[in-house]
Parts: structure tokens; sequence; C-alpha cells
């Protein structure tokens, strides 16, 4: 198990390296209630008193019920300054703009939400000089599980290193509450999802491959098929001349 005491001194010293080479005044994230905002959230208070985080609701019951409940009562806890935006309706009336104009897949309309969230973030970030933390694990980005320029943009990431059974670890070291621990893992896009439903496969056995090598042959063909559908969201986009 890697030292998390050590882990958080270091990354708290990241970060305001961070704010200090960029001239910012604080900092600004996503505070789904889930457990990489908590642990981002957590990072964040520690390393700058001027942190915000944003509760950012978008069409699921799960994001005004649970999300919310869990995502309050971690700011609470840490002392985390707080701000609540609704985004569903903003959501609908760009789903109505776009009308018939394109027949829109499910996985278009599931990334607009964190679209929206990023674009929310990044508003209010600049117009307080303040810089978007990521939120984002080690085992998402391999998996691709991210929307691109949505939850996978952001100014910087003090986790993204982590798999998920790290960053269980590692809430389990700073005390954070076991309802956030125990809660299964989930994007909130809409209700009744979850990610390891979604993928098809557990983290259990993604992070298993990330940090011995190894996995079930069943498994490793779901795995590396993802990572290998996902790698344009890993690179900066191509421009001429390449």
């Amino acid at each position: 198990m890697r030292d998390y005491t050590q882990e958080t001194a270091s990354r708290v010293e990241f970060i305001r390296s961070i704010i200090t080479k960029s001239g910012a005044d604080g900092l600004i994230y996503a505070n789904s209630g889930g457990k990489d905002a908590v642990l981002t959230g957590i990072l964040c208070k520690k390393a700058c008193a001027d942190t915000v985080g944003l509760i950012l609701p978008c069409g699921s019951k799960q994001n005004y019920g649970s999300d919310k409940a869990d995502a309050e009562a971690v700011a609470k806890i840490y002392g985390i300054s707080t701000r609540y935006i609704d985004l569903a309706g903003v959501q609908n009336q760009l789903l109505a703009a776009i009308g018939d104009s394109a027949s829109l897949s499910a996985t278009a309309v599931g990334n607009i939400a964190p679209r929206l969230r990023m674009a929310t973030l990044y508003a209010i970030g600049a117009s307080e000089n303040r810089l978007v933390a990521g939120t984002g694990n080690r085992s998402e980005r391999y998996m691709g599980y991210f929307t691109k320029w949505g939850d996978g943009a952001f100014d910087f990431n003090p986790i993204a290193d982590l798999t998920v059974t790290e960053v269980y670890e590692f809430l389990r070291s700073l005390g954070a509450p076991e309802s956030i621990i125990n809660k299964a893992p989930s994007a909130g896009l809409y209700d009744g999802q979850t990610d390891e439903g979604e993928m098809g496969v557990t983290y259990r056995s993604i992070d298993d491959l990330l940090l011995s090598g190894a996995t079930n042959a069943h498994d490793l063909s779901i795995i590396e098929k993802f990572h290998r559908a996902s790698r344009h969201k890993r690179k900066m986009p191509p421009v001429y001349p390449g």
C-alpha cells in the first residue's frame, strides 16, 4: 500500500506550486458527491483555503437526491465552500434548439451534461481567477470512461495517477465517510446508471491489470477494446502539419 500521509503532503505541494505558477486566486471543481470528487476536494482544500465545489445536477433523479446529499455532507465535513447550479433547464433548451436538425444518439445526449458542467466551471473559474481541478482517476482514463471536453478537461488533476482501488485506500486514510466509499461508482448521467454496469467489467479487474499486469482473459478483451477505442481521448487533436 502507498504511504498516503506522504502522498497527501506531496499532492498538496503540487497543487500549491500550480497555483503559484499560474497566479490564480483559488480553485474550483465539480463536487458530484462521488469518490473522486471527494478526494480531489479534500486535497484542494488542504492546498488552498479558497476552494469552491460546484454541485451541478443535470437531469437524473440521482443528481438531486443521493449525489446532492453526499456532496453537501462532504463539503460540510471538510469546510469546502459550495454552490448549487441546476443545469437541467439548460440541457433541455439545448436539446430543444437542436430539435429536428439532427437525430442524436444516446451517447451524444449523455455527453451533454458533462460538457455543460465543464462550461460552467470554466465560466466561473475565469471570472474569479480560479483553476479548474480535474477529478478523473487512472482506471477511468485507461478505459476512456470520461467525456472528451467534459470531465476530461481541466487545468490540473491531483489524482490522475491513482486507480480506483487506490482512491478508496486514500479516502480511508483521510477518514472519509464510508457511505462515499461504499457507493457504487456512477457518472449519474441517468437513473440506475453505474460505471461497471455500463462498461461490463469491474474496477477491481481493471485495477488488477494496471497494478499487477494480470486479469482474466474475458475481462482483458473488454478492457483492451475500451482502451483502443478511446485512444483519441488521451491525445491532443491532430493539427496541420502533423
